[in-house]
């Protein structure tokens, strides 16, 4: 049995998201009596078949809307990477105060053609592959295959986190390593070696913790928008002037190091992300923080204006796959637009000329108050296959109403 709540969040959601504001009589005048007359017939059981149709239906529009072919069910094993986390916080200008400890700098290039980022860990199994040096060469998989075939890749990269390398005095002047990444042609077999391709390169000193960041974007548009064999990619750990001890040992590309802290694997393991644009709504751009707008007071309340609509995941039971945010105001437009229509009602010349009308031949409707200016929000949440998703949705929060 579905909740009253949820029945009466869904039918707002779906008002606001799909742009029905016209028909206001989903709008309850008093939203504690709707929530209470709703609970009332959950109680009772008298829910007829035709209303759990009509709410599967409205779930069912809205998991289209978000580009999703079913509701996510995410595994208790779902790992939400901090990476995401911050890339959200930053992008949708929360608290100041929250900003402050991220120190991860915006991708503003990246961001500026997409407005779907995605996240994979690697498949369990990892490979050592031989090379012409000692340094240990390591093949990385990740499935790709939840980008839908809409969403074009722009950029991609690759996240390795390293630990700072304890050394004596004496050898911290030339304390250096490099990190090769490399794209897999042609798998190791029996009968040939493996055939790679740089992809990026970085020297590095060895005296920071910290992630680091490689373009991977020829390999991942390859697999993705091209179609060719993903065969992986190799990670290279190469230490100059350290012993054959050291080699490649601090950098994150297994479960198990000599430095412990096994239990953070799940939150420092490689990490893909990918930028992508699925040809919907405008990119992703970095948001201040969103200061409330302030309506002025008008003398008649009953004329068409912004009403507050807070919009909770919980209550429609998305909480469990909508990381970011809770909730959201979505707002929505209520009111009436009478004859004459004042300057403050943002009105076309079309519904002036129809209220007009209106006011002589009533079988003419009036103009409806409806949503003016929108505005987008941004969401993280886990789709279908358990993948992390950031994406910018288009006109979800009303900004202003108008008589139309």
């Amino acid at each position: 049995m579905i909740p009253g709540n949820r029945m009466l969040m869904v039918i707002l959601l779906c008002q606001v998201l799909l742009g029905g504001t016209n028909h206001a009589s989903l709008i309850p005048e008093t939203g504690r009596k709707k929530v209470a007359e709703l609970q009332g017939q959950a109680g009772s059981g008298r829910r007829s078949a035709q209303s759990h149709e009509l709410l599967r239906g409205f779930e069912t529009t809205l998991l289209q809307m978000f580009g999703l072919r079913r509701r996510p069910q995410p595994s208790k094993s779902a790992v939400i990477p901090s990476y995401m986390l911050d890339l959200y916080r930053l992008q949708s200008g929360e608290e100041e105060e929250s900003l402050q400890e991220i120190s991860l700098q915006y991708p503003e290039r990246s961001t500026s053609r997409a407005n779907t980022v995605r996240s994979f860990h690697h498949e369990e199994h990892l490979e050592s592959v031989p090379g012409p040096s000692e340094a240990p060469r390591i093949r990385f998989v990740f499935n790709l295959s939840s980008v839908p075939d809409n969403e074009v890749i722009s950029s991609a990269e690759l996240r390795l986190y390293r630990e700072q390398v304890e050394e004596p005095s004496a050898a911290w002047e030339r304390g250096f390593h490099r990190i090769n990444i490399y794209e897999v042609m042609k798998p190791l077999s029996e009968r040939s070696q493996a055939i790679t391709r740089l992809l990026d390169t970085r020297l590095v000193h060895h005296n920071v913790t910290r992630w680091e960041t490689f373009d991977v974007s020829p390999a991942v548009i390859r697999w993705t928008k091209d179609k060719q064999p993903n065969h992986g990619l190799v990670i290279e750990v190469t230490h100059l002037h350290q012993a054959q001890t050291h080699q490649g040992k601090h950098v994150r590309i297994s479960r198990s190091l000599p430095q412990g802290h096994g239990g953070d694997w799940a939150q420092l393991r490689p990490l893909l992300v990918t930028f992508g644009h699925d040809g919907r709504g405008h990119a992703l751009t970095r948001r201040a923080r969103r200061s409330p707008k302030h309506q002025r007071s008008r003398k008649n309340k009953k004329n068409c204006r912004r009403h507050a609509l807070y919009v909770d995941f919980s209550d429609v039971g998305w909480n469990d796959w909508i990381v970011a945010p809770p909730g959201y105001q979505a707002f929505y437009c209520h009111g009436d637009c009478p004859f004459p229509l004042a300057d403050h009602l943002n009105s076309t010349n079309h519904a002036i000329v129809q209220t007009l009308v209106n006011s002589v031949n009533s079988s003419i409707p009036k103009a409806c108050c409806v949503p003016t200016e929108l505005s987008a929000i941004s969401m993280l949440y886990l789709d279908e296959y358990d993948k992390v998703v950031l994406k910018n949705y288009q006109e979800m929060v009303v900004e202003g109403c108008g008589c139309r």
